[in-house]
């Protein structure tokens, strides 16, 4: 009987990463020094936030998503905190509000304007106050409005809602008190019903997130934790650590047993923490290491073996950190199934990474981009309190869907121009002018006819670079289509003289 090998079919298994251009990058980030293992930036259809170097406190920095190239020394910063910022997290719900927690004990919900940062911004919408010392991380709720998490090394992971009136707030809904330690990372399932959690004990802990009761511990020997992850609807954790030998290894646990792991695998002895990102639309896993160059991906499964090695995208610039866009951002015309913001601190450069399905056809690809989750809210604050759980409101990704844009529209900023004050506060003066005020966006790309002119030269200076991007991306699809059209001239040349022989 002859041996065959066993191939196992999948749509990714030649997906590969695309690094930008250096024009496409962002150049010249005062990336910060800080050696908290955090991603450090974060991103959305809009914007992207980096943590960066300032003198005196914490500050970060906001820039368009279309703001590449060589970046301002001088350019406007978020720079309310009085220590560095450790973290900072954009809403699901809001590409217009942003949280920031800082080693100043507290964490600010602030306001970014529609144009972005044209002016330091100094007063935040909220100031959650209620740690005894230095927050490390903070978490949004995944489908509940207005709900944060937060966690600090007083050992306190404290729950907050945010639509009350008061500016500052002192007490927290609920404080869950049952680490021992400081908490390394936090991950929500699908509706947010469990949350998990890796400790600087090495233990994992599944914790009820409304009540605080601790529903699960993991006491392995040979694993310690450092981040954890929850794999969307599999009902399984991934964690990243080390084995009893101090080589880099990942986990698999059930997340109803922590008792013993359901798969480990060892990767290399490095020293650096290994970040784990999940997309539960397509069930890859990306790893990433800290003071790497590289990220492993895989396909994770339901049954044994769970989690089958797929590539390894190979680079010489080590990250930082690491941001993430959203699905809904993404490129879906060129097969774009996930994209990274590496931080290079050594060349002070932030690079965006595309994940490419290589598909012949530029036509919308169904297979790939099922539903996934969108920008609205799939509960009330005071619904998510009283015990209510939903998964996320769900959402297509195909060219021409209209995103909701009801929740994006930022709350008023002091300092802009009457009529931009005006737009953001969404108050028209005529029906003419309401109905061309509307932000629309498709697919994360913000439709430019419909935003109101620039107020300010900074303005101005924003929908320059907004411009020159719509240029830039012309040209490429232009480019693009020359390409191809060559192509097909040379596929019917060849056809017709296999003809004529």
């Amino acid at each position: 009987m002859t041996w065959r090998p066993q191939y196992r079919s999948s749509k990714y298994r030649h997906v590969f990463g695309k690094p930008a251009t250096k024009e496409n990058c962002y150049d010249g980030v005062p990336i910060t020094s800080s050696v908290h293992d955090n991603h450090l930036c974060a991103v959305n259809p809009r914007f992207i936030a980096v943590i960066t170097e300032c003198a005196g406190g914490g500050a970060f920095l906001v820039l368009s998503i279309n703001h590449t190239g060589k970046v301002d020394p001088h350019h406007p910063k978020v720079s309310g905190h009085r220590s560095n910022v450790l973290d900072i997290k954009w809403n699901p719900f809001n590409d217009f509000s942003i949280a920031s927690c800082s080693e100043d004990t507290t964490v600010k919900i602030w306001d970014i304007p529609e144009h972005g940062v044209v002016k330091n911004i100094t007063v935040p919408w909220k100031e959650l106050q209620g740690h005894s010392r230095r927050v490390g991380l903070i978490e949004w709720h995944p489908t509940a409005n207005n709900i944060i998490f937060s966690t600090g090394y007083d050992y306190q992971v404290l729950v907050w809602k945010l639509d009350v009136p008061e500016q500052v707030i002192k007490n927290p809904v609920r404080s869950i008190s049952v680490h021992s330690d400081v908490v390394l990372s936090m991950s929500f399932n699908t509706d947010g019903s469990r949350l998990a959690t890796s400790c600087k004990d090495k233990k994992i802990r599944v914790i009820d997130p409304r009540s605080g009761v601790l529903l699960q511990e993991s006491n392995c020997k040979t694993h310690k934790a450092s981040k954890v992850l929850f794999l969307g609807n599999l009902k399984m954790l991934l964690s990243t650590g080390n084995s009893h030998w101090n080589h880099r290894q990942i986990a698999l646990w059930d997340q109803e047993d922590l008792s013993q792991s359901s798969y480990s695998e060892n990767l290399d002895g490095s020293s650096g923490v290994l970040f784990p990102f999940y997309d539960p639309d397509t069930h890859m896993l990306y790893i990433a290491g800290k003071g790497d160059g590289n990220i492993r991906y895989y396909e994770i499964s339901p049954e044994k073996p769970y989690v089958h090695y797929l590539t390894e995208y190979r680079s010489l610039l080590p990250q930082k950190g690491m941001g993430v866009m959203p699905k809904r951002g993404l490129d879906v015309c060129s097969c774009e199934i996930f994209r990274f913001y590496k931080l290079v601190t050594t060349k002070s450069l932030v690079e965006p990474l595309s994940m490419i399905v290589p598909r012949r056809s530029e036509s919308y690809q169904e297979d790939i981009y099922p539903m996934t989750a969108g920008n609205r809210a799939a509960v009330t604050a005071e619904q998510w309190i009283a015990g209510l759980d939903k998964g996320p409101v769900m959402m297509s990704l195909r060219p021409g869907s209209e995103l909701d844009s009801s929740a994006e529209h930022p709350r008023g900023q002091p300092g802009l121009s009457p009529l931009i004050q005006e737009r953001l506060d969404g108050s028209p003066t005529s029906t003419d002018e309401d109905s061309s005020s509307t932000s629309h966006v498709s697919n994360g790309q913000l439709d430019s006819t419909h935003c109101s002119p620039p107020g300010t030269e900074n303005e101005l200076r924003q929908v320059f670079y907004k411009q020159q991007e719509d240029i830039r991306r012309l040209k490429e699809q232009l480019h693009q289509k020359d390409v191809r059209i060559k192509q097909l001239e040379l596929e019917i040349k060849n056809v017709r003289n296999s003809e004529r022989s």
